[in-house]
């Protein structure tokens, strides 16, 4: 059984895509996902699935989310070692200031493309950094993320759902998957 890590894009933001961390447990389980554990209420979820597709895994949840919600988020999900990988190849870990809660991670559904990734490396609007690491964005945001113009253009440039977690809850995500991992 592979620990998986599900990251529900656009939920219990602005009053848009409303679901309840109750609500995602129930769907998880109706779906046979194990031991479904959820954090915080920005939709975030960690199963264990004995199936390893996970593009097949993001459809079957997109799809019980709208039947049971009537609204279909995208959902990116992540391996425990995917999401280990991904705490490895942060590019600002060994900065001296490095303040975690000023890192974002956006997590892409697939690895953008040459052309995608030249144009969001040139993005200059103010002092925020972008790495992009594979199916991941890095981008530090000194003056946080709230007041950054940021965000809008990386979706007009990306041209494919992302979804934002902090540094912080990247973490906590791995330890719960970590934990999962070992419970069984």
């Amino acid at each position: 059984m592979t620990a998986v890590v599900a990251l529900l894009r656009g939920v219990n933001v602005g009053g848009h895509g409303k679901i309840s961390m109750d609500d995602l447990r129930a769907i998880c389980v109706s779906l046979k996902f194990h031991a479904p554990k959820t954090y915080i209420q920005s939709g975030n979820v960690v199963f264990g699935a004995a199936a390893t597709d996970l593009s097949k895994l993001a459809d079957r949840l997109e799809s019980a989310i709208e039947k049971q919600l009537s609204f279909r988020p995208k959902v990116m999900l992540r391996s425990a070692d995917d999401l280990r990988q991904v705490v490895a190849r942060n590019p600002f870990a060994r900065r001296a200031a490095f303040e975690p809660a000023k890192l974002s991670v956006f997590f892409l559904q697939e690895s953008p493309a040459a052309e995608i990734r030249e144009k969001l490396l040139a993005i200059k609007v103010g002092p925020e950094e972008i790495r992009c690491e594979g199916r991941e964005l890095f981008i530090y945001f000194p003056d946080g993320m709230g007041k950054s113009k940021l965000p809008p253009i990386l979706d007009r440039t990306l041209k494919m759902p992302a979804t934002a977690r902090n540094w912080n809850t990247v973490n906590k995500l791995l330890a719960m998957a970590d934990e999962h991992s070992s419970s069984k």
